[in-house]
C-alpha cells in the first residue's frame, strides 16, 4: 500500500498541466488522498459478527483514491471531460454501521484492494443567453477561458450528481472538508449513484449571476447501492430538482439551495417486509412502481471574511428501501467553518459541526425486527437519533498544494441504536492536488 501512495503521488506530480489562458484548449489536473483512520474499543450490549454493525473493536483503516481530471475544448461553449480513477482501502467496520458514515472517501466494495475505473466521462455544452461574460480559472473539470454571465448548459454522460447539486462553500469535499457521510452531502438525499458514486445522466441547467435551476435525470443500479445500472430506464430513473439562490447580507456572500428528488425502480417495501414470518428480509418483496422521494434545504452565510456558518435539512418517505446512498431518512446539520486568514494562514482550513440523522417509522421497525439494509442492521435495535460531531484542522504545506488535516469524530447512537457507542473516530488526511 505504501509503494503504492508513493507511486500515485509521483505519477501526480509529473502531470504536464496547461496554463490559464484566455481561452484554454486542453485541462489536466490530478488528486490523491489518503485517509488513515484510528477508532479505539467502545462499549455495546451485543454484537453479531455477521451483522452491518459498527464493530466494537480497537480499528485502524486507510484508504486512498486518486484521479485524473483532463478536458478538452471542442468548439465555442463545447467540452468533454474524461477522470479515471484509482480506490482501495477500507473504511472502519466496512463501512457500516453509522449513517453518516465517518469517512467519504470509502465505498461498500467486496475487495480492498486499489482498482481503477472511469469515474466521469461526459459532454457539455453551454448555450448563451447574454453578450457579457465572466471569466473562469482552470479547474478540476473546468478550462480555463471567458463564460456567458448568463446561459443554459446541458450536460450528458456519466456523473458524480454531487459535483452539480447540493454544494456549499464549507461543507461538500470530504477530500477538502468534512468527511462525515452527512456532512459532505444531504443524508436524506437517496441521489442516483453506483456503489463509488457515478452514474450515466442528463443534466440541463439554467444560470444566472443570482439564481440557478438544475434538473437531472440519472440511471439507477440493478440492485440497491449495486456496480451494475438498470438499463430498464423508463421504470428504473431517478430525477433531481434543484432551486438556487445567491445574496448578500451585510456585504456578506450568502446562498440557499431547495432540492426535491424522485426515484423509481424495483424496490422492497419495509412493511410488506414486516410480515414474513422469519427474520424479514426488504429484498425479498422488490417489485418495480415503488417510489422514494424527499426535500432538502441547505444554506451558507459568511459572517466574517473568514468564517461562515452552514446548515442543511432533509426528508424523505422512508417507506420504500434505500437505494443509492445511506439509511437516512430524515437530518438536520450545523457547523462553522472558515480559513486561517487572522494568522496569517489563509489557505489553512478549520470547522466543526454536528449532524443528527433518523429513521421513518417503517425502517427503525424493519431494523428492530432483525432486518438489514446495505449499511445498517445490529440484529436489534434500540431505537435513537444518530449524532456525529466533527472537527478539523486542515494545515496547507508547500505552495498550497499538499494538505495535511487531522480530524476527530464523535458518534453518538451508531446505527441509531442506544446500545452501542459512543464511538470515537481519530482520522489523519493527507490530500494532495495539482
Amino acid at each position: 500500500m505504501n509503494k503504492l501512495i508513493l507511486a500515485i503521488f509521483v505519477c501526480c506530480s509529473t502531470t504536464v498541466l496547461a496554463q490559464d489562458s484566455l481561452n484554454e484548449r486542453f485541462t489536466f489536473h490530478a488528486q490523491a488522498t489518503v485517509i488513515m483512520q484510528y477508532k479505539p474499543m467502545f462499549t455495546a450490549k451485543y454484537t453479531n459478527v455477521n451483522a452491518n454493525s459498527l464493530q466494537p473493536n480497537e480499528e485502524t483503516q486507510t484508504s486512498i483514491t486518486s484521479t485524473l481530471f483532463a478536458g478538452a475544448r471542442l468548439w465555442k461553449n463545447g467540452s468533454i471531460y474524461f477522470n479515471p480513477e484509482i480506490a482501495g482501502g477500507s473504511g472502519l467496520s466496512s463501512a457500516l454501521g453509522v449513517a453518516s458514515s465517518t469517512n467519504g472517501e470509502t465505498f461498500r466494495v467486496g475487495s480492498a484492494e486499489p482498482k481503477l475505473y472511469v469515474a466521469r466521462m461526459y459532454f457539455k455544452q453551454l448555450f448563451s443567453l447574454s453578450k457579457s461574460s465572466t471569466y473562469q480559472s482552470s479547474d478540476f473539470n473546468q478550462l480555463a477561458g471567458k463564460m456567458p454571465e448568463k446561459y443554459i448548459a446541458v450536460t450528458v454522460g456519466k456523473i458524480c450528481l454531487g459535483d452539480f447539486f447540493d454544494a456549499n462553500s464549507f461543507s461538500h469535499d470530504p477530500r477538502t472538508q468534512f468527511i462525515s457521510w452527512g456532512l459532505m452531502s444531504n443524508g436524506a438525499w437517496d441521489y442516483a449513484a453506483n456503489t463509488r458514486g457515478y452514474t450515466p445522466s442528463i443534466v440541463v441547467e439554467y444560470f444566472t449571476k443570482k439564481n440557478e435551476i438544475r434538473w437531472v435525470t440519472s440511471m439507477v443500479p440493478t440492485t440497491a447501492n449495486g456496480g451494475k445500472m438498470n438499463e430498464k430506464i423508463t421504470q428504473a430513473n431517478a430525477n433531481t430538482l434543484e432551486f438556487v439562490h445567491h445574496y448578500t447580507f451585510k456585504n456578506k456572500d450568502g446562498a440557499v439551495r431547495l432540492l426535491s428528488f424522485f426515484t423509481t425502480t424495483d424496490m422492497g417495501n419495509y412493511a410488506q417486509a414486516m410480515m414474513q414470518t422469519s427474520t424479514p428480509d426488504i429484498t425479498a418483496n422488490r417489485m418495480y412502481g415503488r417510489t422514494k422521494y424527499g426535500f432538502c434545504i441547505n444554506a451558507e452565510q459568511w459572517l466574517t471574511s473568514s468564517i461562515g456558518l452552514f446548515a442543511r435539512a432533509g426528508w424523505n418517505d422512508g417507506k420504500n428501501e434505500t437505494w443509492h446512498f445511506t439509511e437516512i431518512d430524515k437530518t438536520l446539520s450545523l457547523g462553522l467553518a472558515g480559513n486561517g486568514l487572522k494568522w496569517k494562514r489563509v489557505a489553512d482550513t478549520y470547522g466543526i459541526a454536528t449532524v443528527l440523522s433518523g429513521l421513518s417509522n417503517q425502517h427503525k421497525n424493519y431494523l428492530k425486527a432483525g432486518g438489514k439494509g446495505f449499511i445498517l442492521g445490529d440484529g436489534n435495535l434500540n431505537y435513537g437519533l444518530e449524532n456525529v460531531t466533527e472537527a478539523y484542522y486542515s494545515v496547507a504545506l508547500n505552495k498550497n498544494n499538499i494538505f495535511l488535516t487531522a480530524t476527530y469524530q464523535f458518534v453518538i447512537n451508531p446505527g441509531y441504536n442506544k446500545d452501542r457507542g459512543p464511538a470515537h473516530v481519530f482520522s489523519v488526511k493527507c490530500h494532495f492536488e495539482i
